[in-house]
Formats: structure tokens, sequence, C-alpha cells
């Protein structure tokens, strides 16, 4: 870490002096409550409160006073006498757990893609079809039509599809449809004619090559539609930028769907410096109803950013930047996932590498000297060995420190290559609904042998390493509950296949709820303010109808959300 350089910027300084100071004292054991009016304080009881706190795992009751930071947990008889002017909230035979938080997800781009055609969950062409008809009803004429989601993997003809699949239906119309993991686009042939328009994509489609990419050819060796990865940068330039209103209204669409899933916290990857500020000015109006880490967009402006004025902490303590969010492969959907050897069902493919090794530990040294946390995506097994080496490297003797530094998705890892994370004190950020949405395929792309290192969380949990478990959202369902029920039973929610796939890489209920609460917590430096029910710490909460550590496996994905609040008052109630 350069030392010369500031940790945060120096109006948020002396607030994170006295957060050091707090930390110390929680670390310690100490919790000096400060004096409240006994008519400021709430009091919730409920059946039972898991906490995510090893020194206090349950409770019935739980007070804080009126900033949101919890004063005390413990029980109801009491704490009732402990606050006795207390104002009383009673939840009855519901369970209270920490406010669920998602270590991988991205905020705008669920808002964005409520505001395009949804195509998740299309069983076939025909079906993407309809879907697309009936959203262009809402446009205008000329407008272009985007939509996000398709998933040539859930098709009967798994191929990839092509720009005359669409020309039938919108000859004229220019349409941009993102796959289901964002690592590949599938476009008509208007909107490969405003590509041709620009002389970067004129060039992209004459070469047919591009920089971290792939453009897919069809029979007659011309551009077929679909581009990954790479290739997709191009597209997106060319598109109609959108206006400040739009963006507004995705944001605000986001983090409802997001409060109403229980969530209270997001580890936001890839925020431009754009992004952080929109969220900002929804920070300084008092809508960002969760906390959001941001994660910068690679070595660009906002990493620039942070290594002109120090980390960002906003004074609301809803909204931070302190790491960076890189890029080494794409995703095994695509095929772009970086292996180490062929794809079993594409002989000569070994996936692509978005970043040249070179250029990618160039940033990841910036990053480090400007005190910045790294976090790189990495799905295939040489892609999770690069990212690893590279850290080596660039780590050295700091890698016994308290860094932090993560790997997101760490899909696919060579068996010899799982007790590095530990070794490195290199954080596995998870995404569970990967593995039971990829299971279906995902022998035909690795074959049996390479499945052994594939979302492998046993492995790394008895490795020593720490996972935080997300979504990846809009990619999968930013709905966390689908993500404890995956950690838990590896299998889709129909029960398919018994048992389990692999079980044993299951997780325990436990397990999958610290990795929602205090383990995200901790992969982002928050342990000291959110992830656990304990006292100093913000009273992020959910309020559930069940107990998610006691009901059958079976039933996780089906918990009734009651409420969720965030510093003690309720961004979400259900009706």
């Amino acid at each position: 870490m350069n030392l010369s350089r500031p940790i945060f910027s120096s109006r948020i300084l002396n607030k994170n002096l006295l957060a050091c100071c707090v930390s110390a004292m929680l670390c310690a054991g100490i919790f000096i409550a400060p004096a409240v009016a006994a008519e400021s304080v709430q009091l919730l009881t409920a059946a039972r409160i898991h906490t995510s706190d090893t020194k206090k795992p349950t409770a019935t009751a739980m007070a804080w006073d009126a900033s949101g930071r919890v004063l005390a947990v413990g029980d109801a008889k009491d704490l009732a006498a402990r606050f006795p002017g207390a104002t009383r909230i009673d939840a009855g035979d519901a369970t209270v757990i920490p406010g669920l938080i998602d270590a991988h997800g991205h905020v705008m781009g669920l808002g964005l893609a409520l505001m395009q055609a949804n195509l998740v969950g299309a069983a076939s062409k025909p079906e993407v079809m309809a879907r697309l008809r009936e959203f262009e009803k809402t446009l205008v004429p000329g407008e272009w039509l985007l939509g996000r989601g398709w998933d040539q993997n859930d098709w009967p003809d798994t191929a990839f599809p092509a720009a005359a699949d669409l020309d039938a239906a919108f000859p004229d119309r220019p349409v941009w449809l993102e796959r289901v993991d964002g690592h590949a686009g599938w476009a008509n042939s208007a909107a490969l004619r405003a590509l041709a328009a620009s002389p970067a994509g004129k060039a992209m489609l004459n070469s047919g090559k591009a920089d971290g990419g792939k453009v897919v050819a069809g029979a007659d060796g011309k551009p077929s539609g679909i581009l990954v990865d790479g290739a997709m940068e191009p597209m997106n330039a060319v598109l109609p930028e959108a206006g400040a209103a739009h963006y507004e209204q995705a944001l605000g669409r986001a983090l409802a769907l997001l409060a109403s899933d229980g969530l209270t916290g997001v580890h936001d990857m890839g925020v431009s410096r754009q992004g952080l500020a929109l969220y900002k000015r929804f920070a300084d109006g008092g809508r960002l109803s969760l906390r959001i880490d941001a994660y910068a967009d690679g070595d660009k402006e906002a990493l620039a950013d942070l290594c002109k004025d120090g980390l960002y902490r906003h004074a609301g303590g809803r909204l931070e930047m302190r790491g960076v969010k890189m890029y080494i492969d794409g995703a095994l959907g695509s095929r772009g996932a970086a292996l180490l050897a062929d794809y079993s069902d594409e002989p000569g493919n070994r996936g692509l590498l978005v970043t040249a090794p070179d250029a990618f530990e160039a940033s990841v040294r910036k990053a480090k000297g400007c005190g910045v946390q790294v976090a790189t995506h990495a799905i295939g097994d040489r892609g999770n060995r690069l990212v690893l080496d590279t850290y080596e490297r660039v780590l050295g003797d700091d890698a016994k420190t308290d860094m932090r530094w993560r790997v997101e998705h760490a899909q696919i890892v060579s068996p010899e290559d799982l007790g590095r994370f530990a070794k490195l004190g290199v954080i596995a950020s998870m995404q569970p609904t990967h593995a039971t949405s990829d299971m279906p395929w995902a022998h035909e792309r690795l074959g049996e042998a390479r499945l052994a290192g594939a979302y492998a969380w046993r492995d790394l949990i008895n490795s020593g390493a720490h996972l935080a478990l997300g979504s990846d959202f809009p990619v999968e369902s930013p709905d966390p509950r689908l993500g404890l029920y995956s950690a838990v039973t590896r299998q889709d929610r129909e029960g398919h296949p018994p048992g389990g796939w692999f079980p044993a890489q299951r997780m325990t209920a436990a397990e999958a709820l610290r990795g929602f609460t205090a383990d995200a917590a901790w992969a982002g430096f928050d342990e000291d303010q959110v992830g656990r029910l304990a006292p100093g710490l913000h009273a992020d909460f959910v309020i559930l109808a069940t107990d998610p550590l006691t009901v059958p496996a079976s039933e996780i994905d089906d918990l009734k959300i009651r409420s969720t609040w965030v510093d003690g008052k309720p961004v979400y109630e259900a009706k």
C-alpha cells in the first residue's frame, strides 16, 4: 500500500478516525452505548433472532436508537426491563435475520434490464420472438429494441442464434439483445448496419476480430450477429444514449425490487465514475434504500479518482467505493471462459482472455499502489490460475496481511489451485445459483474430469478459504432465497437432480446464511458496520415468516419476507 496517498478523502477522514476507534472497542468486546432518551429507542421482539454473531448467535429481542445503531441484543424480558420506555415492535412468531448482502451484483444492470425486453427463461427462439413483439408495442417508430436474458442452452437447438432469426420480424428496427450472462450479444441486420457505420464497428466487422472478444461467423464466413465479450463494446458504443431521467427511473426500480427480496446491501461490481455520481445523488437525497459497496469499472476513470482522492465513503453511510473490479476471461455459457484445455464440446477453443495478462498485472499493481481492494472476474480454470498467479506475484509478503483481494465467480478451478485461495488470503466470491443454472450443460462444456473443481464450495471452505455469496444479478435473479436454496440443495426448484448435483459440495444452511450476511460484510471490509446483529452495528435486518435454519431445505426458496429494514426503518413491507 502506498502510504503517501490518503486512504480516504479528507472530507471523511475525521469520521473514519472515529470509526476506527469504535471498531477497536468492538473488537475488544467493548461497546459504550450513548445516552439515549427512552422514547427514541425501538425494541423488536420475535420468536427467534439469528444474529450471525458467534458471540451471541440467537436472541429474542433487539433494541436500537434513533440513528439506527443496535444498542443491545438478548432476551426479550431482559431488554424490556432495560428499555422500559422503548417503542415496542412485536414480530410474533417470526424469525429475524441480519440484512442480506449480495456480494456480487450489478444494480444499474438490473435497473436497465427492468426497462428492456425480459428474455430470461424463454425456452425457444419462437418464445423470444413473441416476447420481443409484445415489448415492441411500447416503442416508438425507429427506436432500438433492447433486451436481455436469452440463453441458447435452454432451447431445443442449443447453437447460437443469428441475425437472420430476428430479421423476419424486425427488418428495419435495430435489435440488440444481451445474453443472460452479459458476455455475448445478438444483433439483427439493422443493428449490424448501424454498427458498420462507426469506424470501430466497420473495422471489427471487416476483420472479424475484436480485442478480448469474438465476432462469431456464419456458414458464409460473414458476421452472424453474435458478438462475444470485447466484440460487444463497439455495438454498445453506437446505442442511443439514454437521458438522466431514464437512469434515475432504472435505479429506482432496481432499489425497490432489491428491498422486496430482503437485500440491505450489494457489492456492485463495475461502477463507472458516472454511475457513482448517480448513486451519490440518490444518497444525498435520502433515496438510497440499501447500502452499495461500489467497485470501480476496471482501470478507468473511477479507479483514477480513487488513486487521486482516496477511497470514497458517503457521509450517510450507505455508499462507498474502496475496490476495483477487473476481468480476465469471459463466461462458460458463451464458451468465453478461459480453460487450460479445449472445450469438450468445441475442440480447438479454449475460451478468451478479455484482458491481456501483462495489462492485467499492471492494473493490479496500480490498484495495490493506491490501496484499492482488487476483485477479478475469473470463471475458467486457466482464468483462475492466471489471477491467482498474478495476485501471488503482486502481493508478495503482503499476502500475509489483511488485503482481502477477491476472485469473482471462481467457477472452474483446477483442484491443485483450490488450496491457493486460503494460502494467499484470497476471497472466493461465488454465486450458488450459477451452479444450478449451469448444471444441465456444464458437463458438455467441460467433461466429467474438470467438474471436480467446478463450483467447489465445500472444498474451498474445508481448505480454509473465505467465501462470500451473491447472485450476479441480473445474470441470475437477485432473490437471495434462491441462492440460499441452491447452496444447501444443489438442485433446481423442481428438486432435480435427486440428492443434488455433486452433493458433497453443498453448504449447511448456517454457512449459506453467513455467506449472505457476516461473510459478505467481511469481504467488503464492513464487518464492524453490517452483516451481524450486534451492539454498535447498523440495525439492518429482515423479518421472515419462518426460520431459514430449521425449515426443510426444499422450502428455503419459498421463505416469506414480511419486511426489510435498514438503519432501523422499514424499506419494504409485504402487503
